[in-house]
């Protein structure tokens, strides 16, 4: 992980590999930013000018290197675009400096120090461009030959930038110093969460999933509960048992607590964890099973925010329920046709044994229900048709409240991660009813994002504030890097989730 300081050196004598500074977009070509004003003076005030000669516009994303001004100790700068230049007096968005950081970060590796001279007006601007190189830094490189030794990584330029001193920053400012262990604490869990969503299914099944969070418990002195499959069988969770009968490696259901003494409000969040997802009987075709390891973000989501919780102290009671099975062909798996009784004692008639999510989390939010949390919220890759919908970089948002709902959009906006309100229409509740069942774990397929909403409504508990997010677009990213979001997995809900638990603490969440 990428170490953090707030610094207050100068540019030009800091000792670094490269001096990053910000470059906005402004109405006659590019704008220096804020924070980058010693090292424009490096280029007797023409860096902009400098910059458009070299072709930089300012446009959010772009990157371009030059050579140090004469006189400075790091040999390179590198300006990174901001987007749009900010009204007068207005402050960037934390938005444009968390991904203008975070593209500087990914070009800097292998680097071993980097001073980032971005514009840091407040602790939110401090919280931003520190979250931004955090998440930017990272790399997965535990499966390659160089990823168990630092110093191969490093020869070879692959090892993450291993220093950023933010320049600016205030490092006996506590509300600076606030935002800079908030930043990483948070990314060090959601880039866990990473690891998770990109380790193969091979080695991280129900059981090894489970144990990985027995170990954040005990670090961070959570309590846990792991139901096996003797256990899933004794309780009747129907559902998780049904999903992973076709697996060798049996389900589990981990329930992670951290409360707080002070604490007035609790909030459950569940997670969708698929550890690889062939879809059963229902097999998926070639082309679409390479990247169903990621089908457990759902449960690293949770994981990830219910310890991030922890380790910021917050005042609020956060339950995590892992829903963790194995969705595999079988003599002994779960068939298109089949009824299964769920906890909540309903039954479930499967027509579609690769509609499974749906049927792990109706049983963890039946769970959740019976402890009357304050609201609950499930986190999904559940549908296609989500991502038909929104694309790859925007979730879905569906409640049974709508100013829970638009919390929660409000919430992933205010972090920088793209959602959507959805609607739950009355209508699409009939295209489920089954001659055999209560319900049927299919409906109409057209709304399949939305029919798959209205199931799992069916198991939260009356009077319980409940929300689904659709992951399925976002979760994974199949294309080139961008921003801070890496190829693979990208840890997405983690700030939304951790942004709703301070809400919550802070006792303002609708």
């Amino acid at each position: 992980m990428t170490a953090l300081t707030l610094s207050t050196a100068a540019a030009p004598g800091l000792r670094a590999d490269a001096i990053v500074v910000g470059v906005a977009k402004g109405a006659k070509g590019p704008v220096v930013a804020q924070g980058a004003e010693a090292v424009d003076k490096g280029y007797d005030g023409r860096l902009a000018d400098v910059l458009e000669t070299l072709g930089a516009s300012g446009a959010e994303g772009e990157l371009t290197k030059l050579p140090a001004p004469a006189g400075f100790k790091a040999p390179l700068v590198v300006a990174v675009g901001l987007g749009d230049e900010p009204e007068k007096d207005a402050a960037h968005d934390p938005e444009a400096l968390r991904r203008a950081a975070g593209v500087a970060a990914r070009a800097l590796s292998g680097s071993k120090k980097a001073a980032f001279a971005l514009p840091l007006a407040d602790a939110a601007a401090v919280g931003a461009v520190a979250e931004g190189v955090l998440l930017g830094a990272y790399s997965f490189d535990t499966y390659k030959e160089t990823g168990a030794d630092n110093a191969a990584k490093a020869k070879n330029g692959k090892a993450p930038l291993a220093e950023a001193a933010l320049l600016g920053g205030k490092p006996r400012d506590k509300e600076h110093k606030a935002a800079v262990e908030r930043a990483t604490a948070v990314s060090e869990e959601l880039n866990r969460a990473r690891d998770l969503i990109n380790t193969p299914p091979n080695d991280l099944n129900p059981a090894a999933f489970a144990a990985i969070a027995q170990g954040a418990a005990k670090e961070h002195g959570l309590k846990i509960q792991v139901l096996d499959e003797k256990a899933l069988a004794k309780g009747g969770y129907g559902g998780i048992l049904g999903v992973g009968s076709g697996s060798a490696s049996a389900p589990r259901l981990v329930k992670l607590s951290y409360t707080h003494p002070k604490a007035n409000k609790s909030l459950a969040f569940v997670g969708k964890g698929i550890t690889y997802d062939s879809g059963g009987i229902s097999l998926k075709p070639a082309g679409h099973n390479e990247t169903m390891k990621c089908d457990m973000s759902g449960a690293a989501a949770v994981f990830a925010a219910v310890v991030s919780a922890a380790r910021l102290g917050l005042e609020v009671n956060v339950t995590g329920w892992l829903a963790l099975a194995e969705n595999m062909p079988s003599g002994s798996a779960v068939r298109p046709g089949d009824v299964l009784r769920m906890y909540s004692g309903k039954t479930v008639e499967v027509l579609n044994t690769d509609a499974e999510g749906r049927l792990v989390l109706a049983d963890a939010l039946w769970a959740a229900s019976a402890e009357k949390p304050d609201a609950i919220v499930d986190v999904a890759t559940l549908t296609g048709a989500m991502v038909l919908a929104l694309g790859s970089r925007t979730f879905g948002v569906m409640a049974n409240d709508d100013a829970f709902r638009s919390s929660i959009v409000d919430v992933a906006e205010e972090v920088g991660e793209p959602s959507w309100p959805m609607p739950l229409p009355e209508h699409l509740r009939k295209g489920m009813d089954s001659p055999t069942a209560d319900i049927a774990n299919m409906g109409e397929r057209m709304g399949g994002g939305l029919v798959a909403g209205l199931f799992l409504r069916e198991f939260v508990g009356d009077g319980i504030t409940w929300a689904h997010i659709d992951i399925a677009g976002p979760a994974f990213n199949e294309q080139g890097p961008f921003g801070y979001t890496p190829k693979g997995g990208t840890g997405s809900a983690v700030r939304t989730l951790v942004r709703l638990a301070e809400v919550a603490a802070s006792g303002d969440l609708a």
